[in-house]
């Protein structure tokens, strides 16, 4: 089914769908690992990665922020 879908569908829904999701995953994984080997290097990139995916992230899926939560610009 996946075939049927024009480029720009698939691309979109790997956006929309698959960003938030991995950096969803990226978090619990760090958590897994900070829980059994405490805070290191990998836990500390997984977590920036993860941020960096989320203020990325739009619509449903994102993380929500307030306007003071927010990054000043």
């Amino acid at each position: 089914m996946w075939a049927f879908f024009s480029k720009r569908l698939r691309l979109w829904l790997i956006l929309a769908i698959g960003v938030p999701l991995g950096g969803w995953a990226l978090g619990k994984t760090a958590d897994l690992i900070e829980r059994r080997r405490g805070p290191n290097q990998l836990t500390r990139s997984m977590r920036q990665a993860r941020g960096w995916l989320q203020r990325r992230s739009r619509g449903p899926l994102a993380s929500r922020l307030t306007e003071k939560d927010r990054p000043a610009r």
